[in-house]
This record gives structure tokens, sequence and C-alpha cells, in this order.
């Protein structure tokens, strides 16, 4: 089966590559800009790992060009789409919106129109758990409304519409996933569990945003990566539909600091400092699986205990 990752030296992007690639008939496209939002560095040592599979194939474009979408589409013809190409961060979405259209919906409507007009089979694509924002009912289900806080998920939100809108007027297969706060090896510098592996390695203090009260539903690479491949294999997906890619287990980060805690080595220094609220934060997320359950059926949760060291004995060794 022939693949074409978007994105696919992001950390999802490449683990998805990654496990893809594990099985020997499957051919695998990537395509990402290799942005400086975080450390190019980083995602080349992924783009190493990916090229050492002679089944993977690496083009550099920025897809907000659409004639750089249209040579992708007139050169390869693919069985499916994964689409998670994008420029992440709430907090920096409000400062540069610019950033967030061309990135992240722009891209998109490049990737629907050559999927159009090629007649590409299906599209998957990453939106997040951001378009619930703040919520007091929980867990949160795919029929909830959306109410995003911040441009970033605004651009998620019109990610969904367009693909909806595509749906229904061209008959064309698309699903979306809604990720919830995914960590792990290989993970994004700029998100909690990498900063804290650092802090902790490095013995660097780190601040924590509204006093450690934010609770997070927290999904570990591996099985947020499982719960998509099940997704690729399963052939009754024929109409416009969202996932929740979560564990519906979600965390408070005073547990998640107390964990950490006890991976120090040197106990005498301060290594968190509180601040207060943050704007375009959400206080919680927690994520109902239902209905991915439903159609996968099953898959192995990893612990929050677990997962957490995992990363944080990978980043020993890579940092």
């Amino acid at each position: 089966m022939k693949f074409l990752i978007t994105g696919c030296v992001g950390f999802i992007g490449f683990s998805i590559a990654h496990k893809l690639l594990s099985k020997k008939n499957n051919l695998v496209i990537g395509v990402d800009v290799i942005s400086d939002y975080y450390s190019k560095s980083l995602k080349n040592k992924r783009l190493v790992v990916l090229r050492k599979n002679k089944n993977f194939t690496f083009l550099k474009k920025d897809l907000s060009k659409k004639k750089n979408v249209d040579e992708v589409f007139s050169k390869y013809k693919f069985d499916k789409i994964i689409h998670l190409a994008a420029q992440p961060g709430v907090r920096r979405s409000i400062k540069y919106p610019q950033e967030y259209y061309d990135s992240n919906i722009s891209s998109f409507f490049n990737i629907l129109e050559c999927s159009r007009r090629y007649k590409s089979k299906q599209i998957f694509f990453a939106s997040s758990s951001s378009v619930y924002g703040d919520n007091k009912t929980f867990p949160l289900k795919e029929t909830f409304l959306k109410n995003p806080k911040n441009f970033y998920a605004l651009s998620k939100c019109i990610n969904e519409d367009m693909a909806k809108y595509y749906c229904e007027n061209f008959k064309m297969k698309i699903i979306g996933l809604r990720f919830f706060t995914v960590y792990g090896p290989y993970g994004r510098p700029d998100m909690l569990i990498w900063k804290m592996c650092e802090n902790i390695h490095n013995n660097k203090t780190l601040k924590i945003n509204n006093f450690g009260k934010h609770e997070r539903d927290f999904t570990y690479i591996d099985d947020a990566v499982e719960m998509v491949e099940k997704l690729l294999l399963k052939k009754n997906l024929n109409k416009f539909q969202v996932f929740n890619i979560c564990s519906n287990n979600p965390t408070k980060l005073s547990k998640i600091l107390k964990i950490f805690s006890k991976l120090r080595k040197n106990k005498k220094n301060k290594f968190i400092v509180y601040q207060e609220f943050q704007s375009g934060d959400v206080l919680k997320t927690h994520g109902s699986n239902t209905k991915i359950l439903n159609v996968i059926k099953k898959y192995k949760r990893t612990k929050i205990e677990d997962g957490i060291l995992k990363t944080f004995n990978w980043f020993k060794n890579h940092y």
C-alpha cells in the first residue's frame, strides 16, 4: 500500500511513518517543509531514521503553495493520504495568526483540491482536542459543539468543516483525528513532558502555568499510532467522520510533577516555579474513546507512569 504522509518529520507524522514502514509491503512518500518552529536538528534526526528504510521517499515542500502539492500528486498515486503537516502552538497562534492560516488552512485546502482532482481514495487528517475549548461536561465526545479559544484551534475547526464539505459535495472519504496531548520518545520540545525531561536531566527550573491546576488527557505515542493504524485498515469508513485519539484517562499536572520528582537525582535545587493562567490555555481535556473503540475494538493503553519513564529513558540516551 502506498501512503502520502505530510508533516513526516513532525512528532506524530514520523511515528506513524516509522510504524507503517515496519510492514514490508508499505511504501511511504513523506513531505515536510522542516520549519524552524522547534529544533531542526531533532527533525533531521527523525528523517535519518526514516531514510534507513528503502521504501521511504522524502520530498521537502511547502504545501501552502499549490504548485508544490500539484507536483506531488501528479507524480505519485496514493492509496491513502495522512495529512499531519501543520503549524502547532496554541499561544503563538494568538500573536501570529497568518502562519496558522498559511500552514493549517491553505495547505489543507490544497491537499483536498488535489485529492479531489486526482481521485485519491481516502484522507486522514490531524485535528486537535483544542477544537472543544473549555468545557464543563466530560468526557468530551465527538458530537459536542466546537468552541475554539485561539487561532490554532480555529484553524482545526475550519479544517474539519472543509473536510465535511468535500465529503458531502464530492463523495470523498475523509477522517479527522482529534489528537489529545500526545507525548513520548522523539516528542516535541515545546510540550510539557519533553520540558520536564530536559528540566530533570539538565537540572533546570521550569515554569508551570496556572499553578499546576491544569488537567490533560495525555496519550502515549505508541497508543496514538496503534489507534490510527487500526483505523487505516478499516474498509467501511466511507463518510466524513472525526475520532478522538485519546487515553480517556486525564491526569492532573500535579501528578505529572510527582512522577518526575521521583526521577530527580538532585533533590536540593528548585525544579519548578508556578505562574498564573496563560491566555489561550484550556483548563482540562478529557476525551471519550468510546467511538473509536466501537470501530477498532481495543488497543493497549500505556499507563502515564510507564509512558513517562520510557520517554525519560529515551531522552537520557539521546540527549
